[in-house]
């Protein structure tokens, strides 16, 4: 069946570790390409948020579209070796056209660190990520079905050990790359003006892309290689189409019932055929309920990585940023394969339980379910601690008195009293229709009216430096920061105007009794300068401010000492994140065990139940499982806009449980089957029909080798 006897190592076939080796380079150069892809399209083309998710979705949307295309040219035209080589090209150089789109230096002819035609470079990019789609979607269902194709008859629980492999090798891949390819970003590299290395951060994923195709084509001699068969796809087709048109001709009560719908197809097409087909359809079905994993399962990277933006990042004595709880999943998934393969599928075998593949991936799809159950507790016990922010009608309204002098300020039933330089210990919420009068006074001096149009929904901040002097600042900030950064604005004191800079950010030009606008910067402490024709010379000018946590606002008040120095004061505007990230790490755990027992075990399921011309086809439809997945996020996210996300959580919680039990049923239902026994059942009536002549090789399935 095969090319020569394949030689083993550890009672594998050898050649399935040069199919792991070219997995793992694959998915690394992969996944540190798309770590990139937002902070490239957002700081290096400059778009807004908006439209680099977009097409940040459609190019990961596409990726899992264009294993059909992959699928059907492996199994009707070229064979699954030829299909992984050929896209492998066009993706080693969507790859390298996706790196050199990145060169600052292509089209900075006037060497001032912006490129001068920026459509150049986008163009660039979109031919590279189009490359990459067919590249990286078309091998998809190949290299897998292509692993399994390397075992021999009898050899199912290496096969099955294999598909774990596999699935280790994709997740150790994306692990070291999602770490990776950010430190190589940083770097700063260029030929006449030194940026962000994107460069060398994209270049580093191509050069593995280049070393997985290699890796595969050395392994070559060892591979079993099996003839396509034919456009079978087309064939699939129009079996189908003359079932369902056969049946529809023969509806009346006069013409037998027939077993199943595709026997109405036999006037027509042989039994082999009908009974493969009956085979994939009954997978297809199956899968129907799927998609609604994959749609919790893709949140890790937009929703919880969002959750984690409302939480401090003090693990211990380590800090961790938002964007890098993400790479829990990969570690996991890391530990619990070979745990679960080795060690918690053997206890349950032991005990007698018979765990078939559909009742492992009925347990995963209920893991999942409880996870986001989890996240919404989590999410509950993150809402007690965020401040209020105005709604509707309402105004909020804080006072900074940057004076020598006590004040008083009269609000609608509410009076305040301040000492020099400080603030009220909260935000105030006025109605804004009822805020009909606000009121200044300090000790032996008049009353000044503050008069304002306040924007509704909208923070405020009243400073005040002397009964008759005052100026409303509307804040700006209507949340927490985002990615768990702390906002900075200053506060001039002053006569006059400064700069300041802090951490390489520059506040330039903060007037007189003014603020400036938030900047914001990561956990940490942070140097600033300030800078000013005004400050004597033997002051001290830069100063180091408190340790920043995680998602905090500070307003810092610049003011003068008497010996004409500045000194600096600081007020909580929005206080730190105080849920410790390291809440999320049940609700990664229960999601990865979710994944392990779903996604590996689907994977075997469905080369497994998948008749021997068929196997890439299977393959492609599990992964469109993922792009419907994808799909259902961006509709329940966009149609249902909750107030409260704990609230989308238990939605989505819900919606996978009812899934979860539809799919239960339906796999009660199912019978397993071996497609090879039922094939090899068919060639031995064949051969007793008619010994003189053998189906030809497009219809037959024993397949000849290369």
């Amino acid at each position: 069946m095969g090319t020569s006897k394949s030689k083993s190592l550890f009672g594998y076939p050898l050649s399935i570790f040069f199919i792991v080796i070219n997995e793992f380079c694959e998915r690394f150069s992969y996944y540190g390409m798309k770590a990139l892809l937002i902070l490239y399209f957002t700081r290096f083309f400059g778009w807004d948020g908006n439209l680099a998710t977009a097409i940040y979705h459609t190019f990961v949307a596409l990726c899992y579209l264009t294993p059909i295309l992959g699928a059907l040219i492996a199994d009707s035209w070229l064979g699954k070796f030829k299909t992984i080589v050929s896209l492998s090209i066009v993706y080693t150089i969507g790859q390298a056209v996706t790196a050199v789109s990145s060169i600052n230096d292509l089209s900075d002819f006037n060497h001032d660190g912006t490129p001068d035609s920026l459509s150049t470079h986008v163009v660039l990019s979109m031919i590279g990520l189009a490359l990459i789609a067919l590249g990286t979607g078309g091998i998809k269902p190949c290299v897998s079905a292509f692993g399994g194709d390397q075992f021999e008859e009898g050899q199912e629980k290496q096969r099955n050990r294999f598909f774990s492999i596999f699935y280790l090798a994709i997740n150790a891949g994306s692990l070291l790359s999602t770490i990776i390819t950010p430190i190589l970003r940083v770097q700063e590299c260029g030929i006449h003006s030194k940026q962000a290395c994107y460069p060398l951060a994209f270049g580093v994923p191509a050069a593995l892309m280049a070393v997985a195709l290699i890796v595969f084509i050395v392994g070559s001699s060892m591979y079993k290689k099996f003839e396509p068969q034919g456009n079978i796809m087309a064939k699939v087709a129009k079996c189908i189409g003359f079932a369902i048109k056969n049946r529809f001709r023969h509806r009346s009560k006069e013409f037998p019932k027939r077993e199943h719908w595709l026997d109405w197809a036999k006037e027509k097409y042989d039994e082999r055929l009908i009974s493969q087909i009956k085979m994939v359809t009954r997978v297809m079905f199956l899968y129907i309920p799927l998609p609604m994993f994959w749609a919790l399962f893709d949140q890790q990277g937009s929703r919880w990585t969002l959750q984690a933006t409302t939480m401090s990042g003090k693990i211990g004595l380590i800090e961790i940023q938002p964007d890098q709880m993400q790479t829990v999943n990969a570690i996991l998934i890391v530990i619990l394969v070979p745990i679960v393969d080795a060690v918690v599928y053997p206890l349950i075998a032991k005990c007698g339980f018979n765990f078939t593949s559909l009742k492992k991936m009925t347990v995963g799809m209920f893991l999942a379910s409880m996870a986001f159950v989890v996240a919404a507790v989590v999410q509950v016990e993150i809402d007690k601690t965020l401040p209020a922010f105005p709604e509707g009608n309402e105004v909020q309204i804080q006072v900074l008195n940057i004076g020598n002098n006590s004040m008083t300020i009269y609000f609608p039933g509410n009076n305040v009293t301040l000492d020099k330089v400080s603030q009220t210990d909260k935000f105030m919420t006025f109605d804004v229709d009822k805020l009909t009068s606000i009121n200044i006074s300090s000790p032996e001096s008049p009353f000044t009216q503050v008069i304002h149009n306040f924007t509704q929904g909208h923070r405020h901040t009243l400073l005040v430096w002397d009964p008759n002097n005052y100026r409303v600042v509307k804040d700006g900030l209507n949340q927490k920061p985002e990615k768990g950064e702390n906002g900075i604005r200053f506060v001039n004191a002053f006569d006059e105007s400064f700069n300041i800079t802090m951490a390489e950010k520059l506040y330039e030009n903060v007037t007189s009794h003014n603020a400036s606008k938030y900047q914001f910067f990561p956990s940490g402490i942070k140097k600033f300068t300030i800078s000013s024709e005004n400050i004597p010379n033997e002051c001290k000018t830069s100063f180091e401010t408190p340790k920043l946590e995680f998602g905090s606002a500070y307003t810092y008040v610049i003011s003068r000492k008497g010996d004409g120095c500045p000194e600096w004061s600081v007020f909580e505007d929005i206080a730190p994140n105080t849920v410790n990230m390291a809440l999320q790490i049940p609700q990664y755990f229960l999601l990865t065990c979710g994944e392990v027992v779903f996604s590996v075990t689907g994977l075997e399921f469905s080369y497994s139940q998948a008749p021997s011309n068929m196997k890439s086809v299977l393959q492609a439809g599990w992964l469109l499982t993922v792009a419907v997945g994808n799909i259902i996020v961006l509709i329940v996210a966009g149609a249902g806009q909750f107030k409260e996300q704990w609230a989308e959580y238990v939605l989505f919680a819900s919606l996978l449980l009812v899934v979860c039990i539809i799919f239960a049923i339906m796999a009660r239902f199912y019978t397993y089957i071996n497609p090879a026994e039922i094939e090899a059942q068919f060639d031995t009536d064949e051969k007793k029909k008619k010994p003189e002549n053998l189906y030809s090789t497009s219809d037959t399935v024993s397949q000849t080798p290369m």
